[in-house]
Parts: C-alpha cells; sequence; structure tokens
C-alpha cells in the first residue's frame, strides 16, 4: 500500500527526504506496536524488556544504571523508575558497588531470564513477520540502509551540540 494512501494524505510529500522520514517513523511506529503486544502481554513494558534484555546480555556481574540507560534503544530520562518497577515485580537486583558507594550495579534476577526466555520464541515470530516480505537480501540492504542514516544523524547531532 502507498504511504501517501494509507495516512489518507490528499497531498504529495514536499520532498522524497520528507516521504522517506515520514515512511521510517510510521513503519517503527507498526513495528513497535506488534512487538509491545507481545511483551504487554508478560506484564512489562517494551522498555522493561529493553532493560531486561540489555542485563542478559551484561551476564551475572550486571551493569551500573547509567551503562543501561546509554544502551537503551529509546532514550528514557526515568532510568531509575524503570528499574524499580522491574525491580519491585521481582526482575531485576540493584546492589550499591563496595569500591564506589555512589554506583548501583543492576542485575537481571532468575524470574526476569525466566520472563525472557519465554518471550524469545513469540518475539522472534513477531519479528519476522514484521519484515517477512523482504528477502535475505534486501533485509541486509535494509540494515545497511539504515546504519548509514543513523551514522550521518549521529555526526550531524555532534556538529550541531560542538557548535552550541
Amino acid at each position: 500500500m502507498d504511504l501517501q494512501r494509507e495516512l489518507k494524505q490528499n497531498r504529495p510529500f514536499a520532498s522524497a527526504t520528507q516521504e522517506a522520514t515520514v515512511a521510517l517513523i510510521y513503519t517503527a511506529d507498526l513495528v513497535r506496536r506488534s512487538v509491545s503486544n507481545v511483551v504487554e502481554g508478560h506484564g512489562i513494558t517494551l522498555q522493561q524488556y529493553n532493560v531486561l534484555r540489555i542485563l542478559r546480555g551484561a551476564g551475572e556481574k550486571g551493569l551500573p544504571t547509567l551503562d543501561i540507560a546509554e544502551r537503551m534503544i529509546e532514550q528514557t530520562p526515568g532510568i531509575t523508575r524503570l528499574i524499580d518497577r522491574l525491580e519491585t515485580k521481582k526482575l531485576v537486583i540493584r546492589e550499591r558497588c563496595a569500591t564506589d558507594r555512589r554506583q548501583v550495579f543492576c542485575r537481571i534476577t532468575g524470574d526476569g531470564l525466566t520472563l525472557l526466555t519465554r518471550l524469545d520464541q513469540p518475539l522472534h515470530e513477531t519479528e519476522a513477520l514484521a519484515l517477512a516480505y523482504l528477502s535475505p537480501r534486501q533485509l541486509s540492504q535494509l540494515i545497511t540502509l539504515l546504519d548509514r542514516a543513523r551514522n550521518g544523524l549521529h555526526a550531524a547531532l555532534e556538529t550541531t551540540q560542538e557548535a552550541s
């Protein structure tokens, strides 16, 4: 389906760049909603899932809170609140660092690992469905194009921050 028709937009896009930007945002939202439906059915939000995924990857040592925030797919100012909620659900634990009391390490619990294991297959199926109409070659091209766009955006944002 053509994006302009799907969005019920009567006028054409002002430029190919505008159309690509809107298509990217709209598509990302559709993928986000489909993944959210899976994780929310298990009592957590997409951002909470992201924290658990990061902590599973960190292993037994865990990670300091700020390191988790830096690794989030979507930036969030409320990382402490996210971890509070996960701790209340007994999916993560926090401990102060013995050598630097200002630093708090977070680790995923056995219950958190069990939840992620239950989510792995349904999420894999959802991800496959989201991009089912792309061939392996097209998926590779999409990844390359998104990497290039993201790298350019990072560079532009750094330049803007340095100028201010």
